[in-house]
C-alpha cells in the first residue's frame, strides 16, 4: 500500500532532526571537550656520572635491565684511591702525635713558675699547639675526602628504573662529572598532550583524564597536572642587537590554533600495559571532574652523607 504523504513528511522530518541533533552533539563534543590525539608518553632520564675519574673495572648491569635504588651499576678501579686513603691516614696519625706532643709541652710550661720559663716561651708553646691542631684538622679533612673518593668508586643507582642504551664497557675511562650511563626513572612516567588553544578554556588542573595508547587496548587513568605557560614563537625573529623584535610577516589565509603542552599525571596503569617513553596516546579530559592529586612515588629527601669518623687517637705520652 502506498505510504501517506503525511507519514513520509513526518519520517523525513524526524530523520533530518536526528541528523541535525547528532551533528550538533558531535560538534559540541569536538569543540567543548578538551581532547587530542597528539599525546606522548614521557619519563625522566637520569644521567649517571661518576664523582671520581678512572678506568672502569667492572660493569654490573646489562642494557634494559631493571634496577632498584642503591643497586651497583659499575665500579671504577679503586687502587689509586686506596693508596691515597692510606697516605692520608698515615699523615693524619703523624700529625695527631705531633699535636699531642705540642699540647703536653704547653701543659708542662704552664706548670712552671715565672722564674723557670718566660711569658714569651709560653706564648710560643701555645702558638705551636694551635698550629699543630690546625694541621691535624686539615689532615683529617684530607683523610675524609680520600675515604669518600674511595667510596665513590662504586657508582650506584639513585632511583628505581631501567638501564637504557648502555654503552659502557670495562676498560673505558670514566671522567668525573661526565655522564656514562642513562637510567629511566620508572617512578616518573607521565603523558604530555598537545591541546589546541581553543580547547584550553574548558580545561582545569585536576580534571580527570583518560589516556588511550595506540599499542594497548586498556585505558589509563590520570588527571591534568599542569599547563605549559610558554611555547616558542616561530614567527618572531630577533632584531639587531636582540633589542628590537623583528616580526616575520605571515601571508597565510587560515590561522591555525596553536598547540599547548599539558602535563597529565598517571593515577593508574593496568598491569597489562608496559610503558615506554615516546609512545603515542590519545587524551580525553573530562571537564567538571576533579581528581585529588596523588604523588605515590614521592620520597623523602635523602639525608646528607655522614662525615666519616677519623681513626682513634693514640693515647698521649
Amino acid at each position: 500500500m502506498p505510504v501517506p504523504r503525511t507519514v513520509r513528511v513526518v519520517v523525513t522530518t524526524l530523520i533530518a532532526s536526528a541528523a541535525v541533533a547528532a551533528g550538533w552533539f558531535a560538534w559540541q563534543i569536538y569543540v567543548a571537550n578538551p581532547w587530542t590525539r597528539d599525546g606522548r608518553v614521557r619519563v625522566d632520564i637520569i644521567e649517571i656520572a661518576p664523582d671520581v675519574s678512572g678506568p672502569v673495572a667492572q660493569v654490573h648491569v646489562k642494557d634494559n635491565q631493571v634496577v632498584k635504588k642503591g643497586d651497583l651499576l659499575f665500579t671504577i678501579d679503586p687502587e689509586r684511591y686506596r693508596f691515597a686513603l692510606a697516605q692520608a691516614q698515615a699523615s693524619l696519625e703523624g700529625l695527631e702525635l705531633q699535636q699531642a706532643q705540642r699540647q703536653r709541652e704547653l701543659e708542662r710550661r704552664k706548670q712552671l713558675s715565672s722564674l723557670a720559663v718566660t711569658v714569651e716561651a709560653i706564648e710560643q708553646a701555645e702558638t705551636a699547639a694551635a698550629t699543630a691542631t690546625a694541621a691535624y684538622d686539615q689532615a683529617l679533612a684530607a683523610f675524609n675526602t680520600a675515604r669518600l673518593n674511595l667510596d665513590r668508586t662504586e657508582v650506584r643507582s639513585p632511583v628505581n628504573g631501567y638501564v637504557t642504551n648502555l654503552r659502557l664497557n670495562p676498560g673505558d675511562y670514566a671522567t668525573a662529572g661526565k655522564a656514562v650511563v642513562a637510567l629511566v626513572d620508572s617512578d616518573s612516567f607521565y603523558v604530555s598532550g598537545y591541546f589546541e588553544e581553543t580547547k584550553l578554556r574548558n580545561l582545569r588542573e585536576g580534571n580527570k583524564a583518560v589516556i588511550r595508547l595506540m599499542g594497548f587496548p586498556d585505558d589509563l587513568d590520570g588527571h591534568v597536572e599542569s599547563v605549559a605557560r610558554a611555547i616558542v614563537d616561530r614567527e618572531m625573529i630577533q632584531g639587531t642587537g636582540d633589542l628590537i623584535a623583528n616580526i616575520n610577516p605571515t601571508f597565510s589565509w587560515v590561522r591555525l590554533a596553536q598547540r599547548i603542552p599539558v602535563r597529565i599525571a598517571l593515577d593508574h596503569v593496568p598491569d597489562t600495559v608496559s610503558l615506554s617513553a615516546g609512545m603515542t596516546a590519545t587524551i580525553v579530559v573530562e571537564p567538571g571532574t576533579q581528581v585529588a592529586p596523588t604523588h605515590p612515588h614521592e620520597t623523602a629527601p635523602a639525608a646528607p652523607p655522614a662525615i666519616p669518623t677519623p681513626p682513634p687517637r693514640p693515647p698521649g705520652r
